[in-house]
């Protein structure tokens, strides 16, 4: 049996456990990226929202304003009544045109924007239904990642929990063996390679001595590259 198999063994779970956590912190960014779209979109519909307000708030105030020349108007027509005098009442009457023309073109500019309401309540309508099936979408895409991440953390105490039976296994057996794999695991991955035919690592890609190629075919001892440090062995 390779006396390194143990090793093996143990990479091969460390390798399922880098996966899952990359996966965990993967998972938060796929939900925030989603979230930032779906924020996109409503950003889309309050955009379109104030559009529409700010056009209403100003048909509002065109409006307004003839109402204020209209009423102008009314109160000089009742002065009208107690005018004597030619010249007064010609000035009142001019002064009256004057004021009729104004409100029917502050009237007109309401009338114009008016014409506006229908397609930015058409650009609210659509945003809105945007909003709606995105969100749906992405509520049905976030509870899954959430389950998936829920997966993802059970599997994690399940394999961290095979991985320290392991350790403690080849602690026992082979305590420098596991300290050596330890501490190269910090530095590179994988850290168990082969030597293939050869005898080149399959981690760095180096040639390897020969007196490296004899030892790792007797297979009694650990037998690091010369070049990365990594743990090296021999399929059969």
């Amino acid at each position: 049996m390779n006396v390194i198999q143990p090793l093996i063994d143990l990479q091969d779970t460390d390798g399922q456990i880098r996966e899952l956590e990359r996966e965990a912190r993967d998972i938060p960014q796929r939900k925030a990226q989603e979230n930032a779209r779906l924020a996109g979109v409503n950003a889309s519909l309050e955009i379109a929202k104030n559009q529409l307000a700010a056009m209403q708030q100003r048909i509002k105030g065109e409006e307004a304003e003839a109402e204020q020349i209209r009423e102008k108007v009314r109160g000089l027509k009742t002065a009208q009544l107690s005018i004597k005098s030619n010249k007064e009442m010609q000035q009142s009457i001019m002064q009256i045109e004057g004021l009729e023309r104004d409100a029917e073109a502050t009237e007109n500019r309401a009338l114009a924007l008016a014409e506006e309401i229908p397609t930015l309540e058409k650009r609210v309508a659509e945003a809105q239904e945007k909003v709606d099936a995105d969100k749906g979408v992405v509520d049905g895409y976030v509870a899954e990642l959430d389950a998936r991440l829920a997966e993802v953390k059970a599997e994690l105490d399940a394999l961290l929990k095979e991985r320290a039976e392991k350790a403690n296994a080849i602690s026992k057996s082979n305590p420098r063996f596991l300290l050596y794999y330890e501490r190269q695991r910090t530095k590179r991955w994988p850290v168990v390679v082969t030597l293939n035919h050869d005898g080149v690592c399959d981690g760095c890609h180096m040639k390897q001595p020969p007196f490296v190629e004899q030892l790792v075919q007797h297979n009694k001892d650990l037998v690091a590259c010369t070049m990365c440090g990594r743990i090296l062995y021999r399929d059969l």
